[in-house]
């Protein structure tokens, strides 16, 4: 496949960066990439862009992003997740009342501490090589938004929630705090991200899937709404399909110009003029 995005529903023990590996060989494409980092530990929707739409990365990944969390109470682990080595326990007294309410708490903005194992740089170094070298740093604050929250369910040590977040926001941090809301102690048991902009998690296909040749590849007019203008074998033709900057009087900020039905490029309102941002053709 030379160019496409492909919504793949990701197991858990795979890494983000497994799944561009092994879609690099099935595709017979080097150039491919992600719109969002999903943990080994976590499941559900990863957009994977493929070719020249790997320049769509920073559009897609600004989406916000929905999740299914559970949260293990009582213990307490160094990666804020139930992979890790157990800190703390600690004992736990809650009711659904209590948990819905501590969970509302947090829509709307709110000052999250990143967590030490992750992929932020402090001091040119990723926090995460600080943790494995076991040595101490300060660990930035970051201002995130959540969207929506919803008690799913309370069982036994398990609290079950939606979340919608936008970009950038640790659901283990997320979930550090509400546990410390709570009282208590707690971890990441599980994720799936069941959404990213309008990707759904019915929507994504398996690795097996793929390899099966059993997936749809979606273009710039399939996940965008862009206005389409067909241009023609004339001087204006001419310049978009040489990526040439254009002067007119469109009024949205994105138009995608086609060819006899086909893709040919992406352009950017800047100023006066517009801009190529993706040349598809």
């Amino acid at each position: 496949m030379n160019k496409g995005i492909v919504l793949v529903n990701k197991e858990v023990n795979y890494t983000s960066r497994d799944i561009v590996n092994i879609l690099c060989k099935v595709f017979n494409n080097k150039k491919i990439g992600h719109t969002g980092t999903l943990d080994p530990i976590a499941s559900g929707v990863l957009v994977v862009l493929v070719g020249k739409y790997t320049k769509l990365g920073n559009v897609l990944t600004a989406l916000d992003k929905e999740y299914i969390a559970e949260i293990k109470l009582g213990i307490k682990t160094d990666t804020l997740d139930i992979t890790g080595e157990v800190l703390e326990k600690k004992d736990f007294l809650v009711d659904k009342e209590k948990v819905r309410e501590v969970l509302e708490s947090f829509l709307g903005e709110y000052h999250m501490e990143v967590p030490l194992y992750s992929a932020i740089k402090v001091d040119g170094k990723r926090l995460y090589q600080y943790a494995r070298e076991k040595k101490k740093v300060e660990l930035p604050i970051k201002n995130v938004r959540i969207e929506e929250i919803e008690l799913l369910s309370l069982k036994g040590d398990i609290i079950r929630f939606r979340v919608k977040v936008e970009k950038g926001t640790y659901i283990r941090s997320l979930i550090r705090d509400i546990c410390e809301k709570l009282g208590t102690v707690g971890t990441m048991n599980s994720l799936v991200r069941i959404k990213q902009g309008n990707f759904r998690l019915e929507d994504a296909y398996t690795l097996e899937d793929i390899k099966k040749g059993n997936y749809k590849v979606l273009s710039i007019k399939d996940i965008l709404k862009v206005r389409e203008y067909e241009i023609r074998d004339d001087e204006f033709g001419k310049k978009v399909f040489n990526g040439n900057k254009i002067d007119n009087d469109f009024l949205e900020d994105l138009i995608l110009f086609t060819y006899k039905g086909e893709e040919v490029a992406l352009y950017q309102k800047k100023d006066a003029e517009y801009r190529p941002f993706i040349m598809v053709k």
